[in-house]
């Protein structure tokens, strides 16, 4: 769905608004001068609500698309102002102008169930939890475990600690 359109003005920076049922900004591209590959092409700038001054809400990097050869420039605008991020995409037309295109992020599907997680998305019962088998699940009451200490000896009733304790 278009959004928006933005177009360079008489200085050359690309500009112009993107308006939805409850966003209206209006935007500038700023290229973004930068020797590391995972930078974006574009810091996206909104103006502030009373026109003063430029905010960094955003970030473009340019991608090709596979399957037709057209690079497109694709981010995400975020201010806390927003119920969520706003994942857009814009597209250069052939007088130079950008048509701006919102996007809704697609879930993930779901994973194949494994051996491993066939219980679905259920978790181990959680040590001394009155629903988890006795003993644990490997056999020691608190479930960790049987213990390699040897077993206290008894003392004897009345026994002073330094005597040795006897059967």
């Amino acid at each position: 769905m278009n959004i928006g359109n933005l177009k360079a003005n008489a200085d050359g920076i690309v500009m112009g608004r993107i308006t939805t049922l409850s966003v209206a900004m209006t935007v500038a591209l700023r290229p973004v001068a930068s020797s590391n590959e995972k930078a974006p092409a574009f810091d996206m700038m909104a103006l502030s609500a009373d026109r003063r001054q430029w905010i960094s809400v955003g970030g473009l990097w340019e991608f090709t698309s596979t399957a037709t050869g057209e690079a497109f420039l694709s981010g995400r605008i975020d201010d806390p102002s927003l119920a969520k991020p706003l994942d857009v995409a814009l597209f250069r037309q052939q007088d130079g102008s950008y048509n701006v295109a919102w996007r809704r992020p697609q879930t993930r599907s779901a994973l194949p169930t494994t051996a491993a997680t066939s219980g679905g998305d259920e978790l181990p019962p959680f040590p001394g939890d009155a629903a988890a088998p006795a003993g644990g699940p490997d056999g020691g009451g608190d479930g960790l475990g049987e213990s390699t200490a040897p077993a206290p000896e008894a003392k004897r009733r009345g026994a002073k600690a330094d005597e040795p304790v006897t059967a």
